[in-house]
């Protein structure tokens, strides 16, 4: 139900959002990541950019694991994300108002604190 391109228009919107040159897409705010496309790493193969899964920024392991454990189909990490605040998430399974709400709440936890709150959405 979503893309890159949702993902992409959903950044950019955001205040102070820059995006890094990458072979999918890498957002950023006051330099810290919080939503990129997924580097996946299969054993014995080189590492292939998904523009189809995106790496977001939850905030702790508590919120990570309640995502993951909660809707699997959705949300998902890896062994190499582990005691990262980070979730996979597959774009098709996610609607346009949920990403935008797991987007914007990524970008909330990492924006410097006065560019939050200065924001004002719409």
């Amino acid at each position: 139900m979503s893309d890159a391109d949702d993902v992409r228009r959903l950044a950019l919107a955001l205040p102070q959002v820059e995006e890094i040159d990458s072979d999918g897409f890498d957002f950023r705010v006051g330099g810290k990541g919080f939503v990129w496309s997924y580097p996946e790493r299969l054993p014995g193969k080189p590492r292939v950019i998904r523009t189809d899964i995106a790496v977001i920024y939850v905030g702790d392991e508590a919120e990570k694991q309640a995502l993951v454990l909660g809707e699997p189909d959705m949300f998902f990490t890896t062994p190499g994300y582990d005691g990262l605040p980070l979730v996979m998430v597959r774009l098709e399974r996610v609607s346009p108002d949920r990403l935008s709400e797991l987007v914007t709440d990524a970008w909330r936890m990492r924006a410097p604190e006065d560019v939050e709150a200065a924001y004002r959405p719409g």
